[in-house]
């Protein structure tokens, strides 16, 4: 995600209502964009009034050129019997604000019709997720500090000379009148005529629940011990501390802002996720319908990235089938989308992908994972994941020992200890500093992973070249000595340990959350275990090789290398489909994913270029060795 130079100028609601096309599929287009404008006039009118007289003339001037811009879209707007009520509350506010009514009164009378309207037109101001303020404050960080400045007083660097100014998020009293679904509608579609753009392309719909919520946190204070009572997801995502206040008194509304700033975390479990994935392909198909196929092609990739991808690894431990069918059918309506087919195989393909999808959340629950679910988690996340690194580590450690090449050792050791160092910095950098979305933890997996698949292979071709002792001894004269091969030995132990502990800290990092603090101990004793299981075997790799002959041992790890570099690259090309980089092409083949092996044609297409590779080096290897015993 890359970091614009003035990013959310400063918070306030739009200034026109066709400020952004670029939104998700809404049920109907023009109806969020009229409850953004009511939010608007409810949260910014009161202080433009008071007493009868105007005390903002230009603020003043711009609440009723809102209300005509208002008065056009609902006007516009599908017939319906509430419509004719809605366009009558309208002309009730335009009069109100025409006559300098109390500010009180009309932001009520806003509040009163952006309710009718979502209601009448089924606009969801709730998140499917809950949201996470954790998951915010990089975000915030990285695209709003530098306007906003790091504690939202409108003190950032880059706001200074700005017209308007930043807002000042610590403004209790303004943000007292806008709710939470307000501040994620601002964060989507921007504000015209100022330095904040719409984010809806850069910013997905978690990402801006995420990013309210942090910044709602600015005006409120932390409850302790019992805050009292506990306001459920849908009122703190709709309702406004002003509203609360006035109906429940100055203790309720300081709890309902804490709370919309720390929502409870309790219910975001696996039915969450899954509900997110059938919510976000419900707005695909609707973007697709009206023409939109590139935004339903991105809708259908997030709606993947962000839910079911975050539970594969659970649903692989309780039923492995019914997770393959799952990805399988969610791909299946992606690919309807990018090849154009008619709206009624699309519908078709999307309603087998909603019905597994039902199936992953019946076997999954909607709770956190049971203990047993989450020791078995995680055990086979860390030992599914490091044994492939153990292997390539323990093939090239073993090798060198035997030859007893110790410099070497420690490349190899270097290597690896800076992917360690690496991938701690990468958990610390997304969790703390950026926020790295779906597609971009594929495409890093992906590539990683195409990379290795090239080191692998040329360290298995290599090993094959030097399975004579005549030969190796040749290459420690000429090579190894210089630093050459210490240097490859270092890059290869990096990237194969970078790419496996890539996916541990991102499946560890989702199954803590779905684990709940009830599970945490036993995915702690799961990985705990692995960890032990995963040293035992490669103690046992390595005491085992050291007993081959030199040839022998050369040839099973070149042997070993080379089917792990088919491996890494079917992994890595179903990742970058996964990200949404190219589609899929589903044949008819068997699978094994332990493998690489996927019965898709661009990621078989891919392994058949890794042998034939194998085939043309190893055939090239063995012409330059009877050339060789010729010459002798």
């Amino acid at each position: 995600m890359t970091v614009p130079s003035r990013f959310l100028a400063w918070l306030m609601l739009p200034l026109f209502a066709l400020c952004s096309l670029n939104l998700l599929a809404e049920t109907v287009e023009g109806a969020p964009k009229a409850l953004h404008l009511l939010d608007y006039i409810g949260a910014d009118y009161p202080p433009t009034v008071q007493a009868g007289q105007v005390v903002d003339d230009s603020e003043y001037r711009e609440q009723l050129e809102f209300i005509k811009v208002l008065q056009g879209l609902v006007s516009a707007l599908p017939a319906k019997p509430e419509q004719a009520e809605l366009v009558q509350g309208i002309e009730r506010l335009q009069a109100a604000v025409s006559a300098r009514e109390e500010g009180e009164e009309v932001a009520r009378q806003a509040r009163q019709l952006g309710a009718k309207l979502a209601l009448a037109y089924e606009v969801s101001q709730a998140p499917i997720i809950t949201p996470d303020p954790t998951r915010g404050a990089p975000l915030y960080a990285q695209h709003c500090s530098v306007c906003h400045g790091a504690a939202g007083a409108g003190d950032g660097p880059a706001g200074v000379g700005l017209t308007p100014p930043p807002a000042n998020l610590r403004d209790a009293a303004r943000l007292d009148r806008l709710s939470l679904y307000a501040i994620y509608t601002t964060l989507g579609l921007g504000v015209e005529g100022t330095d904040m753009p719409a984010f809806a392309d850069q910013l997905d719909e978690r990402q801006r629940w995420d990013l309210a919520t942090y910044i709602s946190g600015f005006s409120a204070a932390p409850i302790a011990g019992d805050g009292g009572k506990t306001y459920n997801l849908a009122d703190l995502a709709r309702s406004t501390p002003a509203e609360v206040q006035a109906a429940e008194g100055p203790a309720a509304a300081a709890t309902f802002r804490a709370q919309r700033a720390q929502p409870p975390q309790v219910k975001r479990g696996p039915g969450q996720l899954l509900d997110y994935t059938a919510t976000t392909l419900d707005k695909s198909l609707a973007a697709y319908r009206a023409g939109d196929r590139e935004q339903a092609y991105d809708l259908s990739v997030a709606a993947y990235l962000e839910g079911f991808e975050l539970v594969e690894s659970s649903l692989d431990n309780v039923n492995a089938t019914v997770r393959k069918d799952t990805e399988k059918s969610l791909m299946a309506y992606r690919q309807a989308l990018q090849d154009g087919l008619p709206m009624e195989q699309v519908e078709q393909r999307l309603g087998v992908a909603k019905g597994k999808l039902k199936e992953s959340a019946d076997l999954l629950g909607n709770d956190g994972l049971s203990q047993s679910l989450s020791f078995i988690s995680g055990l086979l996340i860390l030992l599914r994941e490091g044994l492939e690194a153990i292997l390539v580590l323990a093939a090239v450690l073993a090798f060198l020992r035997n030859t007893g090449q110790q410099s070497a050792v420690r490349s190899v050791h270097l290597g690896w200890g800076l992917a360690l160092f690496a991938g701690l910095l990468t958990w610390a950098a997304a969790a703390y500093l950026i926020d790295v979305s779906g597609a971009q933890r594929e495409l890093l997996e992906g590539f990683t992973a195409l990379f290795a698949s090239v080191m692998v292979l040329w360290l298995g071709v290599w090993m094959h070249d030097r399975r004579h002792a005549a030969a190796w001894q040749d290459y420690i004269k000429s090579s190894l000595v210089s630093g050459g091969g210490r240097f490859g030995f270092a890059v290869l132990a990096f990237f194969s340990v970078y790419r496996e502990l890539f996916e541990v800290v991102l499946f560890y990092e989702t199954l803590w959350l779905q684990a709940g603090p009830a599970g945490h101990n036993a995915v702690l004793a799961g990985a705990g275990t692995a960890l032990v299981l995963l040293i035992g075997l490669a103690w046992v790799i390595l005491r085992g090789s050291a007993k081959l002959p030199l040839a022998l041992f050369f040839g099973i790890n070149a042997g070993l290398l080379c089917a792990l570099s088919v491996v890494f690259a079917g992994h890595g090309v179903k990742a970058l489909q996964e990200a949404g980089i190219f589609g899929t092409r589903p044949v008819a083949f068997f699978e094994f994913d332990w493998l690489g092996i996927h019965a898709d044609a661009y990621s078989l297409g891919a392994q058949a270029l890794a042998l034939l590779a194998i085939g043309v080096l190893y055939g090239r290897s063995r012409l330059a060795e009877k050339r060789r015993v010729q010459a002798a």
